[in-house]
């Protein structure tokens, strides 16, 4: 077991390094091919050894897993092919031993249709108290054949479904997510005992899905772009939800992140006063190219939207629905967009990981938390999985046109010359690895004073250990064309060159770490990052 390094006791969570865990993808511990809590433990001395103050798991509550476990069927029980509540438990006390907290995702949005409320409301029948905690309407039209409104949803396809009754339900994702009814007491009720429930069992934070998307416009008016306010994004009456949850939240000690995207700088701020969210995900720079001047400006335009509220910024390179690093930054375009995602997108994997390893470093430089998605410790690209093997509900609801994201949730690799790569010692994986996959293993990148693993675990320890990282102050220094250089306190520098050619370094007394070699004159080559001590 990896020696423990010393849990914080103060605000640990404004410039927190939190590790984010897909279960099914990160150690198959019971052989059946699918992550599980059992592998989770047996792999916490890697999570230990990284460095990391916190783990955040997306969901792991019973769900029938039609969009990955965000389809939630029981808060207080962990899906059967995950382990136990008491396994869950145990986890928690043995990431605390090795001075890792844990953090558990709620999905307040919606839930399963399996959820033993939805089953109640579909057996009820129209007008039904049990059909009021949720959005069911009459349709439209003659006979009720058309749907209620004209929402768009967060997937491709309707977001009403009609039950054989002749009532319609509302859901933004997919027909077996039915959303809340947010105005409906019990729903707060219900929400805010789980929340409970966990901080008993030890977890030290919350983070929110879909966070602005929770309350509805009662009068469930048609969709019409660019009118404010948006009848289901960011409704007013959210705020009261987050007030009352951050209460309870500072009765235990714990934090919350929400899952928050918005444009409006002033909006995404409130979420972020003292009495309601700690933090919220940073979408801006996650989607941002790999180009400096939009680099710098989604840089400074986050550290002025929290600085009004005193919020720390978090930041973050890539998740479990994004596309990898690696690839991403391999491409000609190089920023984000889930409507551009396409199958056969040419991609230099050699000029991703140049420009990945040098992102590591401006990432973990940056005044706040961050976030890393399991995997880009190990430069993991994003795979290309074969048509027939794709389970993500967004291949298969935009009629095969987007690859889904299982490609950046294929199972990890852990030891080069193991079955399955390490990642489970029974059936083959719940998602094919790909040829080649065995290069990342955790053993053989341990091996390697050159890898994407060494680049991190290098840079988490200098975070840790050297003053000047993490909340507080940045200032822009002067540079050259395609050149961002900043300072931290403690005469911490930062230096990365996006330009076409090598880059003097400014004068410094140590160099820290550099994301790859520096040239034969001591320049950094493009596409390269380094760490100074002036």
């Amino acid at each position: 077991m990896a020696a423990p390094h010393s849990p914080r006791t103060d605000d640990w969570w404004r410039d927190a390094v939190i590790y984010q865990v897909y279960p099914r993808s990160f150690a198959d511990g019971d052989g059946d091919g699918t992550g599980d809590l059992a592998g989770v433990r047996a792999r916490l001395p890697h999570l230990a050894r990284l460095g990391v103050d916190a783990v955040w798991f997306t969901p792991w509550y019973a769900s029938p897993l039609v969009d990955g476990g965000y389809d939630v069927s029981d808060y207080r029980t962990i899906d059967p092919a995950f382990g136990t509540l008491a396994e869950a438990e145990k986890l928690i006390a043995e990431a605390a031993e090795l001075g890792i907290r844990v953090i558990v995702d709620i999905v307040p949005n919606h839930v399963s249709d399996q959820h033993p409320w939805f089953r109640a409301a579909m057996a009820a029948g129209p007008g039904s108290p049990e059909r009021e905690l949720f959005h069911f309407r009459p349709g439209r039209g003659g006979s009720g054949e058309l749907p209620p409104n004209d929402w768009p949803s967060q997937f491709s396809g309707p977001t009403w479904t009609r039950v054989p009754d002749g009532d319609w339900y509302l859901h933004l994702f997919t027909p077996e997510q039915p959303d809340l009814n947010w105005a409906h007491p019990a729903v707060r009720r219900e929400h805010e005992e789980i929340l409970r429930f966990w901080f008993e069992r030890g977890v030290a934070g919350v983070r929110i899905d879909s966070a602005a998307l929770l309350v509805k416009d009662p009068a469930l008016a048609d969709f019409e772009e660019g009118v404010d306010p948006h009848p289901y994004i960011d409704q007013d009456e959210l705020h009261d939800v987050y007030r009352s949850w951050r209460s309870i939240a500072d009765e235990y000690g714990a934090v919350f992140v929400g899952e928050v995207w918005l444009p409006d700088a002033e909006r995404f701020a409130r979420y972020l006063r003292p009495d309601e969210l700690h933090t919220a995900f940073n979408f801006n720079f996650l989607a941002c190219p790999w180009e400096p001047d939009r680099l710098r400006s989604a840089i400074d335009d986050t550290l002025a939207e929290h600085a009004p509220v005193g919020a720390p910024a978090t930041w973050v390179l890539c998740n479990h629905d994004v596309t990898r690093t690696v690839t991403r930054y391999g491409r000609a375009d190089t920023s984000f967009d889930f409507a551009a995602k396409a199958f056969g997108t040419p991609t230099d994997l050699e000029l991703g990981t140049r420009r990945a390893r040098a992102a590591a470093l401006l990432t973990l430089a940056l005044p706040g938390s961050v976030y890393l998605y399991q995997g880009e410790e190990l430069g993991l690209p994003e795979a290309e999985v074969p048509v027939e093997s794709i389970q993500d509900p967004m291949h298969f609801r935009s009629g095969g046109a987007d690859p889904g994201r299982d490609g950046c949730r294929i199972p990890l690799p852990w030891e080069g010359d193991a079955r399955w790569c390490g990642f489970g010692a029974g059936a083959e994986p719940w998602l094919p690895q790909p040829e080649g996959w065995d290069r990342y293993a955790v053993d053989r990148q341990t091996a390697d004073p050159d890898s994407m693993l060494a680049l991190y675990r290098a840079a988490l320890l200098l975070r840790r250990s050297v003053p000047g990282f993490g909340d507080g102050p940045l200032t822009w220094l002067p540079a050259g064309d395609g050149i961002l250089a900043f300072t931290r306190a403690h005469g911490l520098v930062c230096v990365v060159n996006l330009s076409e050619r090598a880059a003097e370094l400014p004068p410094h007394e140590t160099l820290l770490l550099a994301s790859g070699p520096l040239d034969g004159a001591g320049r950094l080559p493009r596409d390269t990052a380094v760490w100074l001590r002036t």
